[in-house]
């Protein structure tokens, strides 16, 4: 079989399945695992231009989908000639990657008439069922259930590490400037990492808040996690900004537990680092619950 993977999560997936000899073609976002990625076409490339600081990007996101204008380039002759069996997409956000109803258009266009397998998790829940989803598209099930076996067995490990701990308030911002709360899975990783979600909703989309409310909020942690951003970016772009009114009366700001981590390994791509993330995060709330390397694991 040969695979399409519009989604880096998807990509993801497909190699914690022990399957990326069948991806044929990945978008330009797909960044691991790398020694698998960094040598197969590149379908997709990104209608935003390069160097912008989040707030340039969300005015430029804004404009573009207010026109009905996609944020992705889809390369429909690569996507033709690579000839894909099956092409994973998703439906869950308009800013994440080619739209649904793009990739179904250019689909019916193509030779061999592949199979669009399309991917729109919520919730944790929804992660390891998509791992269930593209395991039986491959026709490979038993390999997805093995995969969730082992990732739910991580997650009992860090539930019980900390389980009776006092739980730290946590303010998740996906978005910088503006500021936006993380939500789908992301409220779900605090609370399982033993923290609690002042802002976010689990399950629903992320969204834009104040910084009137975050400071309302005055929680003991705040995780600087930008979609799309690197650790070491994330904090780029933070220390760029100017903090809002009475940031420093804060317990987070006080305290120094402001943290910038890896969005795109951790924390925005719905894949089995999720569960990583999970436990790192559990190292940050509860660093005394983990004192021997490798006990989260």
């Amino acid at each position: 079989m040969r695979i399409v993977s519009l989604l880096p999560s998807a990509t993801e997936i497909v190699c914690a399945l022990g399957l990326a000899d069948m991806l044929a073609g990945v978008s330009h976002e797909c960044d691991y695992p790398p020694d698998v990625v960094a040598d197969l076409p590149r379908v997709t490339s990104s209608a935003i231009p390069h160097g912008l600081t989040s707030a340039e990007i969300d005015r430029v996101v804004s404009a573009r989908l207010a026109r009905g204008e996609s944020l992705y380039l889809l390369d429909e002759s690569l996507l033709a000639e690579l000839q894909p069996d099956l092409v994973i997409t998703q439906e869950l956000c308009d800013v994440c990657a080619v739209s649904f109803a793009d990739v179904c258009s250019l689909a019916a266009r193509l030779p061999g008439n592949p199979r669009i397998v399309s991917l729109a998790p919520p919730n944790l829940e929804g992660i390891f069922n998509d791992v269930l989803t593209i395991a039986e598209a491959v026709g490979a099930p038993e390999r997805g259930m093995r995969l969730n076996e082992r990732l739910r067995q991580r997650l009992d490990r860090v539930r019980r590490a900390v389980a009776g701990q006092p739980r730290p308030g946590v303010v998740a911002l996906e978005w910088l400037d503006p500021p936006f709360v993380g939500g789908h899975w992301v409220p779900e990783m605090i609370d399982l990492a033993g923290g609690r979600d002042l802002l976010g909703r689990a399950g629903e989309r992320s969204f834009r808040v104040r910084w009137e409310d975050v400071i309302g909020a005055q929680p003991d942690v705040i995780l600087l996690i930008p979609c799309g951003y690197s650790a070491e970016a994330a904090q780029q772009e933070w220390d760029r900004l100017p903090r809002p009114p009475g940031w420093f009366d804060i317990p987070a700001a006080r305290a120094g537990r402001v943290y910038a981590l890896d969005a795109n390994g951790y924390c925005s791509r719905p894949a089995p680092r999720v569960v990583e993330g999970i436990e790192h995060l559990a190292r940050l709330l509860h660093p005394t619950c983990f004192v021997q390397e490798g006990d989260e694991r």
